[in-house]
């Protein structure tokens, strides 16, 4: 298969894997608290990522692994947590579609962290993107009274997180190949993650015996397999055969996903939701532009 054809394959897929993501995530709710989520969200992508890529980070020098835990923190350790703690109370579709807010803020903190430039119709697209957010969470909050859409701020935060990782990565990390900052993330989040499973008392022999809790750790190990291991491999294989450019193009594609399995769930979404998605992704696609 030639680059052309495989770099729409891995779009999609990615798409399909990503937006997937968040209804996962609602699906390990059932059986598990969103700290025990998140920590043991982190051990099954560890095992994973060091089963098919631990030679990545002997190329590491100390000097970079200062970065390297940087990233860990904003891309992968702070967003887990946020992002579960946030389904508790907001539907997986709304998390979705807020998680495309993080080129709006990429651009953002580039500017004002990084001392990277960008242009006035970038400043238009964050502006109308942040406008789209609101009314989303707004208008969230008026469908569905009995859940708390402060929560909404959680997803908010983790695409700040997100976006501050992608600017730490382009600045600080680009002698480190993909593989071995996604190796080295997760290398330094083991010991955290570990130590805050044990402190939940969910390493207790009883709580395996609880059939939701089974069936929870399932979701989340679907979860750590493709939309932490898999998905990173796809991402960096699309990025080497396409650009930045079109590699973004996912950000479009995932709310799409993530709203179908809210619907087919259960999930209220309504024509101002779809507006207001819609919104997001105007603003999204005017800081994308031009972007090089």
């Amino acid at each position: 298969m030639d680059n052309n054809k495989k770099k729409w394959l891995y779009l999609v897929v990615l798409s399909l894997i990503w937006g997937s993501s968040y209804i996962l995530i609602k699906k390990g709710l059932v059986g598990l608290g969103p700290i025990e989520l998140g920590a043991v969200r982190i051990i099954f992508s560890t095992i994973f990522l060091f089963i098919i890529g631990f030679k990545s980070i002997l190329a590491i020098s100390k000097p970079q692994w200062v970065w390297v835990a940087a990233s860990a923190l904003t891309g992968t350790f702070l967003p887990v947590f946020l992002f579960a703690y946030a389904e508790t109370e907001i539907d997986s579709s709304i998390a979705s579609i807020l998680n495309s807010l993080v080129p709006l803020f990429t651009i953002f903190i580039g500017f004002l962290v990084f001392k990277i430039s960008f242009s006035r119709n970038q400043i238009v697209g964050v502006v109308i993107g942040l406008i789209g957010a609101i009314i989303l969470i707004f208008q969230g909050a008026n469908v569905n009274p009995n859940q708390n859409y402060f929560f909404a701020v959680l997803v908010v935060i983790a695409a700040i997180c997100y976006a501050i990782n992608a600017n730490i990565i382009k600045s600080k990390l680009q002698e480190v190949s993909p593989m071995g900052i996604a190796v080295g993330n997760l290398t330094v989040m083991i010991l955290p993650a570990v130590l805050i499973l044990f402190l939940s008392g969910f390493v207790e022999p009883s709580v395996l015996e609880d059939e939701e809790v089974v069936t929870s750790l399932m979701y989340i190990a679907v979860l750590s397999v493709f939309g932490t291991g898999l998905a990173k491999i796809l991402f960096n294989k699309l990025i080497h055969i396409s650009n930045a450019v079109f590699s973004t193009s996912v950000t479009y594609l995932i709310p799409v996903v993530g709203i179908f399995w809210g619907i087919l769930d259960g999930e209220k979404f309504t024509l101002i939701h779809l507006l207001a998605s819609g919104i997001i992704l105007l603003g999204v696609y005017i800081v994308n532009k031009n972007r090089k």
